[in-house]
């Protein structure tokens, strides 16, 4: 089985980009392994259908990104399966969100969406050409991370912690990361 862990967002617009920052956050601290699996790391930036080959090249995929849901609070952490979505997620967030949430039904309607998994955020602060978090969603990042680690043990994977990176150390850089 091939697994993707796509971080998804805007690293210009504050908690926009979120996914990306925690999936270079997970790629620096952890290694992941197991005798059949394939654990892949990408940052998806704002590409949405973009990706679609890609994506289409996997069978599990977790997609890490800002959520809008009615009724809740910045830093609410949402963990779940893209078939059965929370009634309170809306989908009606920023424009990526949107075209994520377009590309997968149209891969769906043609049969290459792989298992789809969505942990996401609600985020605080959309502010342009702001590089780093907002205290609510980086209090929520430890939540984001248990859910995932949870997640991926859960599938049979081993986790091993690596290093010990705090996430605001990596934002600075987040631009110049190599993808693996």
């Amino acid at each position: 089985m091939r697994i993707l862990l796509l971080g998804i967002g805007n690293i210009l617009y504050a908690d926009e980009g979120v996914g990306v920052h925690f999936v270079n956050y997970i790629e620096e601290n952890y290694r992941f392994s197991h005798p059949e699996y394939q654990v892949d790391t990408l940052d998806g930036g704002t590409l949405a259908h973009g990706l679609i080959p890609t994506l289409a090249k996997y069978d599990h995929l977790v997609v890490v990104d800002t959520v809008n849901a009615q009724g809740t609070e910045p830093g609410q952490v949402y963990f779940f399966n893209f078939d059965s979505a929370p009634p309170e997620i809306d989908w009606q967030g920023s424009a990526h969100e949107v075209e994520m949430l377009q590309a997968l039904t149209m891969m769906e309607m043609v049969g290459d969406r792989p298992q789809t998994w969505i942990l996401g955020v609600v985020p605080t602060v959309l502010e342009p050409m702001h590089l780093g978090l907002t205290e609510k969603i980086h209090a929520a990042i430890p939540v984001m991370e248990k859910a995932l680690l949870a997640h991926m043990t859960g599938l049979g994977i081993a986790v091993q912690r690596v290093a010990d990176v705090p996430i605001n150390a990596l934002i600075p850089e987040s631009f110049k990361r190599e993808q693996h």
